[in-house]
């Protein structure tokens, strides 16, 4: 049994650089055939950016920027030029941004992450990432489809069901959030039903720290961790070496000092910047706002890629609840539905392993309606569900700051 996907995971560092930024021209060239792109790239010589210095000087898209685009310019904000019909699903995700799939194999490049987590062709995936509206569901489907295993549907929630599909089908993997992951054991247990067929986990869209690492595992559970957005699909992914994380083939990352666009010194934390070469749908310079890291030297696991720490908190207040990014946005949306409100501040923290939010609200004239009310509002807009306090109006910092991750 190999240990890699296919021989480019092992390559020649410079061969791999070399190979990126010869194609990086012609993807300039199809991206600038979108107006946005146009506009944003305009005196841009696309033959001239063949290296990561000429890169750099290309203007960031912030990812933040997005939701307001797209609104403007509906679906996509006036950046893909390929026609709506052909793509293979189209979707949502909170902001709102949008978001299309292309109709090739494996569109998000999942694959490799899920080899590295040692799933391989005729295994059974349990997949509890969502298929509604978001991609989520649909990037850890086509991924564990492309490498040869039969996927499993599930979505997140109904645990009951969820048991009846393990002992039915005898699932050795599971792709999802650690959290639900937890959950399922969890309730398992409780319930006397068996869930131990799984074996291996790739898991992702929410924090796995040390002991949660040390619970999953002491399940007999190999449990390994990607990093990836719903615009780009599987950006890095840990493997066997459990040594950081190791780039994706087919992107140019950046780490960048937050706000500047300026590549960090190596090892230095900054900000995550990518280039895809998906000639369909490319990204030029997209600014998540999510921090990280490069670590140096090559994985002992043999691949050669770009290694990065994973993720390291966020470079804006935009964070991730439970596999969803929460933007300022949304909270500064819920002022203006509930105009009584003073200042709002949504505080995410953890519990038992899971992600918790807080939404306080400065309010002169608390009331269990309103109360009620504003959980509503929060649920509608982030998809979801939250705690509500109501606060003495003047009790919250003025300090512009609409989400505090203490997490």
């Amino acid at each position: 049994m190999t240990d890699h996907y296919d021989s480019r995971e092992t390559r020649d560092p410079a061969d791999r650089e070399a190979e990126l930024f010869a194609r990086l021209p012609a993807i300039l060239r199809k991206a600038m055939e979108a107006p946005a792109y146009t506009e944003r790239l305009r005196g841009i010589d696309p033959a001239a950016i063949t290296s990561r210095a000429a890169l750099a000087q290309l203007p960031m898209l912030r990812k933040s920027e997005l939701p307001a685009l797209h609104k403007a310019a509906p679906p996509f904000g006036g950046f893909v030029a390929t026609p709506l019909g052909s793509f293979a699903r189209l979707f949502t995700s909170p902001g709102p941004i949008f978001e299309p799939e292309t109709a090739h194999a494996d569109p998000w490049r999942g694959a490799r992450a899920l080899f590295a987590a040692g799933f391989r062709p005729g295994d059974v995936v349990l997949n509890t990432f969502s298929y509604h509206l978001t991609p989520g569901g649909f990037i850890f489907d086509a991924s564990a489809r492309a490498l040869g295993c039969a996927v499993i549907p599930a979505g997140p929630g109904n645990t009951e069901t969820q048991f009846e599909l393990i002992e039915a089908y005898r699932p050795t993997g599971y792709s999802g959030t650690p959290d639900f992951l937890k959950i399922l054991i969890d309730a398992a247990t409780a319930a006397g039903r068996h869930v131990s067929s799984i074996k291996r986990a790739l898991v992702s869209g929410a924090a796995f720290p040390p002991s949660l690492q040390k619970e999953i595992k002491s399940h007999s559970i190999d449990a390994y961790q990607a990093f990836g957005t719903a615009d780009l699909g599987m950006i890095a992914f840990e493997t066997p070496a459990h040594d950081g994380m190791v780039v994706n083939e087919d992107i140019i990352l950046e780490i960048v000092k937050p706000g500047t666009g300026e590549p960090v010194a190596p090892g230095d934390v900054g900000e995550i910047v990518v280039t895809s070469l998906a000639a369909d749908h490319p990204w030029i310079r997209l600014a998540l706002g999510d921090l990280t890291a490069s670590l140096p030297g090559i994985s002992p696991c043999g691949r050669t890629n770009m290694r990065i720490k994973g993720w390291m908190g966020r470079a804006d207040q935009t964070t991730k609840v439970k596999g969803m990014f929460v933007r300022p946005e949304q909270i500064a949306e819920i002022a203006k539905r509930h105009s009584a409100l003073g200042r709002l501040r949504l505080v995410v923290t953890r519990s038992g392993e899971t992600d918790v939010m807080t939404l306080r609200a400065e309010c002169a004239s608390p009331s269990g309606s309103l109360q009620s009310e504003l959980a509503v509002t929060l649920r509608a807009l982030t998809k979801l569900g939250g705690v509500v306090e109501l606060v003495a109006v003047g009790s919250l910092p003025n300090d512009g700051k609409l989400i505090a991750d203490e997490r």
